[in-house]
């Protein structure tokens, strides 16, 4: 399970947005946030990149 959904939420991000800057479809990004498929290692840490947070706030729930 990812927060990716609730990250770009967060910072106000779409998903067509950070598809585009990735170079994934936005099939696959959205597939991402509805947890129906995970990103490979690689391209969670580009995705943590782009938004500019940590890959573990990608991961589990803030405290």
């Amino acid at each position: 399970m990812n927060r990716i959904k609730e990250v770009l939420k967060d910072k106000g991000i779409s998903q067509a947005w950070l598809a585009k800057q990735t170079g994934k479809s936005y099939n696959t990004i959205n597939e991402y946030a509805r947890n129906v498929r995970q990103p490979s290692l690689e391209d969670l840490y580009t995705i943590a990149e782009i938004l500019n947070v940590k890959v573990k706030d990608l991961l589990t729930e803030r405290r």
